[in-house]
């Protein structure tokens, strides 16, 4: 029989397979959770740092305890010699890349070792983000074809050739450790799968009861106003009390904001309004909206996962952001604009938005802005926030119909 790895190699060898399997499992799905993976993603820096930890370690018993004796030359043993190469460049170069994407993104989000130990951004330049990213996702695809080969051909010397190569890698000849050490990785792979959060469970984006929550909140430049080819007359004084209005589905919330002169941009995926007003007499205008602040995201797991906390939304104790405002007044042919009250962070400020109107009779279109100051409601107030600028565009639309 082929003269065995140490026990040290050997043991480091499953764990690492174990735990890259694991990574390439949720590595997959990462990009595509949100918010919802900002969790599994701090899991996922922390594994890859022990699995560079690992590798460094395997590396040292390597120089430690030589390996044994190659079973076969030519270009095999060399094929052989370069995916060995490759698959340790691979263990090394994957968590590097992942740290480095990390510390070159434009929100710094703080990495902790298992939730526990901080560990340092590299001091690399921000231009690098984009060649980290593009170098830790081939990193994955590299990796994932010298595994297969590294597979097929020890298979092909313990299955077709007969020399016993696996068992250099099983601590002891045990047909229950031949089949449950590579079991491991099969298990770390659906591990992996096993934890990914299910589906999200699809809010509607503005239902019968959602509204426009532009009051408090940020409204400066657009407005509700009446088509200019409404022929209903205009009466001096409303014939009636002023109709409530419905928000239809498939509206948004949207806001951005500078950042080291780029742009952030996200929206609220659940928010509600009650809407009072007649076009005609805006005046009578009663808003009122509510903002659910937990459903903000900018579609990135990295910033979506800091929203909630006290640096942002400070969700936990003010989960809720509402504008109020008591009237509005005409600021042109099809605009208006609404003076009220923003609460956010539990801080209320005056806040003014603009909006429109479009269409006519019991169906409109409404879209507006605000312009708002972030700083007065402690959004934004840590270390990862020293580039954003000062005022958060907030915009809106949806179709409103009269009850």
């Amino acid at each position: 029989m082929p003269q065995r790895y140490s026990l040290a190699a050997i043991t480091l060898h499953w764990a690492i397979a174990a735990l890259l399997a694991f990574q390439i499992a949720v590595g997959w799905a990462l990009a595509s959770l949100g918010a919802r993976g900002f969790a599994l993603f701090q899991l996922h820096k922390s594994i890859g740092i022990t699995v560079l930890l690992l590798t460094l370690l395997r590396i040292g018993v390597r120089w430690w305890k030589p390996r044994p004796a190659k079973l076969e030359g030519g270009w095999q043993g060399a094929l052989a010699s370069g995916v060995h190469v490759g698959l340790y460049a691979f263990m090394l170069g994957a968590p590097l890349t992942g740290w480095a994407l990390v510390s070159t993104a434009k929100v710094k989000v703080p990495t902790l070792f298992f939730g526990v130990i901080p560990l340092p951004h590299l001091p690399l330049p921000m231009a690098s983000h984009g060649l980290a990213e593009g170098g830790h996702s081939l990193l994955a695809w590299i990796g994932i074809a010298l595994v297969v080969l590294h597979v097929a051909g020890a298979l092909r010397h313990h299955v077709l050739m007969r020399d016993g190569l696996i068992w250099r890698m099983v601590p002891g000849r045990s047909i229950a450790l031949l089949i449950g050490l590579p079991a491991l990785i099969l298990g770390g792979f659906l591990l992996g799968r096993a934890i990914l959060p299910g589906a999200a469970p699809e809010a509607p984006a503005a239902p019968a009861t959602n509204a426009v929550e532009a009051e408090d909140g940020p409204a400066e430049d657009n407005a509700v106003a009446p088509a200019a080819n409404d022929t209903a007359a205009v009466a001096e004084e409303p014939a009636g009390p002023p109709p409530a209005w419905a928000v239809q589905p498939g509206g948004k919330i949207g806001f951005s904001v500078g950042n080291s002169g780029e742009t952030i941009s996200g929206n609220f995926s659940k928010w509600t309004a009650k809407i009072v007003m007649d076009p005609d007499h805006p005046e009578s205008a009663d808003i009122k909206v509510t903002i659910d602040m937990a459903s903000a995201s900018v579609g990135d797991a990295y910033k979506d996962g800091m929203l909630p906390g006290d640096e942002f939304f400070g969700s936990a104790a003010h989960p809720t952001a509402t504008f109020v405002a008591k009237g509005a007044e005409k600021s042109g042919a099809n605009g208006y604009r609404a003076h009220g009250t923003l609460t956010l962070k539990g801080v209320a400020k005056p806040q003014a938005i603009r909006f429109t109107l479009s269409g006519s009779g019991t169906s409109r279109k409404v879209s507006g802005s605000a312009s708002v100051a972030r700083l007065p409601f402690g959004v934004g107030n840590g270390d990862s926030s020293t580039g954003l600028d000062p005022k958060v565009m907030v915009t809106f639309n949806f179709d409103a119909k009269a009850q």
